[in-house]
């Protein structure tokens, strides 16, 4: 069920908007709910990046266990080019590099 908000916006943007959303044959409602749309799932994208690394690192942390950069990095370069590669080894990182 959709709900009215209102924005104030600047006539400035305001104008912008009209203009823009005219050029993609949008109204300039639409063309305002595509834009936070797209907003939202890029900060979303965002922090589930961010609570991923911190996942990682707390990983890391706790058992000391990653993987080098340059099997890492071998491992997608192969893949992307349509192999199927091995599957990196993990390392084991020092306590006093963690």
């Amino acid at each position: 069920m959709a709900s009215t908000t209102s924005l104030k916006l600047p006539d400035e943007l305001k104008d912008k908007i009209a203009d823009l959303a005219k050029g993609v044959a949008q109204t300039p409602h639409a063309y305002m709910v595509e834009a936070i749309e797209a907003r939202i799932a890029r900060d979303e994208k965002r922090r589930d990046f961010l609570e991923s690394a911190a996942k990682s690192e707390e990983h890391l942390k706790r058992t000391g266990i990653a993987y080098s950069h340059k099997d890492v990095a071998r491992f997608l370069r192969e893949r992307v080019s349509g192999r199927n590669p091995k599957i990196p080894k993990p390392i084991k990182v020092p306590r006093s590099e963690r």
